[in-house]
């Protein structure tokens, strides 16, 4: 049996099938993906636009903004205009260079975007519990450099991926029963020992979901305690109405992302449609509710985006 290995420098290439036994539907699954994509593109780009164009937005709050839409461009992108040309033009094959590509920035897109929202607990954190501290501790320049350290620690945590699938023998069989190069997917099709790929993928899904979940618990519960000081109700309402948004961006994030992760290697009685249209979902839903989470939780923000509206 042929066999070949995955490096960026051979002719090879991967079919992506999409998702299998829906192909006569999967005109009318592509909708609501498009639909949900150019929604969270508007959204996202919309906020980038207006945080540029108004400097009293400059703020550190409204920069993680930023870097919140630019991880949520990342991640759908990634994903959803292959996902889409398989859908629409039956355009399945993927280069192996392609391939690999995808990969690293699907995942690097994700473990940045759950560095953001730690980021963002530490910046409410610090709102409520230091509030006469808060400007000379969260600036611009301290958001930009824990936004660096989360980028680097993305490319460290999922260079890795792309190295040891390069690694992996690949025989007869160049077809992933998926729409895009999720590593297990990848990896899966591999007729090599693929045991440390599924260690070193359940180790970043946990290490990075599990210390960011813990640093985002820790700083709630220092904030709950902080408001539980507070006497009057008022205070306690205006305190606990700054961190709704991003708890419900939270929610939105790693309750798919964890679920996704979870079905896909323990969940071998759910049909494999679901946990390709589950995983899809995980890159599209996301990034179309946050910038609409925070456009109606945060008035400043909602102000400046209803004057550039009312402009067009």
């Amino acid at each position: 049996m042929e066999t070949f290995n995955l490096t960026p420098s051979g002719p090879s290439t991967f079919i992506l099938l999409g998702i299998p036994g829906l192909e006569a539907s999967r005109i009318w699954i592509s909708i609501p993906f498009f639909i949900f994509y150019i929604i969270s593109l508007l959204g996202n780009v919309t906020v980038l636009f207006v945080v540029v164009k108004e400097q009293t937005l400059q703020k550190p709050m409204y920069l993680l903004l930023c870097m919140l839409a630019l991880t949520d461009i990342g991640m759908s992108t990634s994903v959803m205009p292959k996902a889409l040309c398989i859908f629409w033009f039956n355009l399945k094959r993927i280069t192996v260079r392609g391939c690999l590509t995808q990969m690293f920035f699907l995942h690097a897109a994700s473990v940045m975007h759950s560095a953001v929202l730690v980021t963002m607990a530490f910046d409410r954190y610090v709102a409520i519990c230091n509030p006469l501290r808060y400007a000379n501790i969260v600036t611009n320049a301290q958001i930009a450099k824990l936004g660096l350290v989360g980028l680097i620690r993305a490319v460290l945590f999922i260079l890795p991926l792309a190295l040891l699938l390069s690694r992996l023998p690949f025989c007869a069989n160049h077809i992933i029963s998926h729409t895009y190069c999720e590593h297990i997917a990848v990896a899966n099709i591999s007729c090599g020992d693929i045991a440390v790929n599924r260690m070193y993928g359940l180790i970043i899904g946990f290490v990075v979901i599990g210390l960011d979940l813990t640093l985002i618990a820790l700083s709630y519960c220092l904030i709950i305690r902080a408001v539980l000081r507070i006497s009057s109700k008022k205070a306690h309402q205006k305190a606990l109405n700054t961190c709704t948004a991003h708890i419900c961006v939270m929610l939105t994030s790693y309750t798919p992302s964890l679920f996704s992760i979870l079905t896909h290697r323990f969940g071998q009685g759910i049909a494999p449609q679901v946990h390709i249209i589950l995983a899809n979902l995980y890159f599209v839903i996301p990034p179309m509710l946050n910038p609409i989470i925070y456009g109606a939780k945060t008035k400043e923000l909602r102000d400046k985006v209803g004057k550039y509206t009312c402009r067009m």
